[in-house]
């Protein structure tokens, strides 16, 4: 076998952010001319919440493609976490979702974390994933309409 016809070789480390970045390029090629859809259909989204002083409340990750919203992160400061902050950054992002064209959303939240808090806000459970550490699962949710 010469050195141009040997196998290629399989490496496997931490994250590699340009094989991400590769990888995510090619991946969303593939799924626009699947779906028929273009580049300008993909777009990420964040909401975040500061104080007066500049730090974080809160904020919210997402992407949305072909109508859906798909909600990455949603974190809020300890401190704050009863103040109604959690609601105001999902709101913003569905209110910023449907501008984009979107009429349905979906997340994933482990058990220990907000499946309820979703499930307050109109999302229904689809499905779980076991054998999160602690006994927990990955609990994934779809709000029909937004």
């Amino acid at each position: 076998m010469t050195d141009d016809q040997r196998e290629p070789a399989l490496t496997v480390g931490a994250e590699d952010a340009e094989l991400g970045a590769y990888l995510g390029e090619r991946l969303d090629a593939y799924n626009l001319e699947a779906t028929g859809t273009t580049p300008d259909d993909l777009g990420e989204l964040s909401v975040k919440a500061v104080d007066a002083e500049g730090a974080l409340v809160g904020g919210l990750t997402a992407s949305t493609w072909g109508g859906l919203l798909s909600v990455d992160m949603l974190w809020v400061r300890e401190d704050s976490r009863h103040d109604g902050w959690g609601s105001r950054l999902l709101r913003a992002a569905e209110t910023e979702a449907r501008r984009r064209g979107c009429d349905r959303a979906c997340v994933s939240s482990y058990t220990f974390q907000a499946p309820a808090f979703y499930e307050r806000h109109g999302y229904v459970e689809k499905g779980r994933v076991p054998g999160v550490p602690g006994g927990a699962e990955d609990v994934y949710l779809y709000k029909e309409q937004l």
